[in-house]
């Protein structure tokens, strides 16, 4: 087969592979049905326990995401998720190691070494790729998780959050500022959620 016609082909496969499997379309439903016209779901993301998983509107979750929801996973409105991120809400690693192939039964009182607990991700948060977000963790409104993070605890608003283990690092409000000196007029439409702080 000449090259032309190869790199034809691979174009068409590629275009149609994008339409079909990672078109990022806007439209979802909540897990109570309710209707979320703004939220974009890559269809590459996998979603286990979707019924605890309570979404905002206009909520980002990109490509190759996977988020476990099985203890509940909020997402507030305007959080963006990018790519290659783990949002988890129960760990039994330790468990698995310590029952062995007993792992299967729940022994009374649970199962050792056991973690399970919510996630909650505050309005306007930005989380980067390769990062994993673990179960027991609360991120305030406005913060910003830097790329290959492992998350773990509870950040308070507006924080940088980065490394594994993740600690704040910064105040994105410092940029914000900047950025609202050289465009005032969207210094109100920040405020309107920034300053009631549930990001409504």
């Amino acid at each position: 087969m000449p090259l032309p016609l190869r790199a034809w082909i691979n174009r068409v496969r590629r275009w149609i592979w994008h339409r079909l499997f990672f078109r990022v379309l806007f439209g979802e439903r909540a897990h109570d049905g309710r209707p979320l016209p703004l939220t974009r779901l890559s269809p590459s993301t996998c979603i286990e326990h979707d019924e605890n998983l309570v979404l905002a509107d206009d909520v980002f979750i990109g490509h190759f995401n996977f988020i476990e929801a099985s203890h509940g996973v909020r997402i507030d409105t305007g959080v963006q998720v990018t790519n290659f991120v783990s949002i988890v809400s129960h760990s039994s690693h330790r468990s698995l190691r310590l029952m062995g192939h007993e792992f299967h039964q729940l022994p009374d009182g649970g199962r050792p070494g056991f973690i399970g607990g919510p996630v909650h991700i505050g309005a306007f948060c930005f989380i980067g790729p390769h990062t994993v977000i673990e179960p027991h963790t609360t991120l305030g409104i406005g913060c910003l998780v830097l790329s290959h993070s492992r998350v773990r605890g509870h950040f308070p608003d507006f924080s940088v959050i980065g490394g594994a283990p993740a600690k704040v690092m910064g105040d994105t409000r410092d940029t914000d500022a900047v950025l609202l000196e050289k465009h005032p007029q969207w210094r109100e439409h920040y405020e309107a959620w920034a300053k009631r702080g549930d990001g409504a």
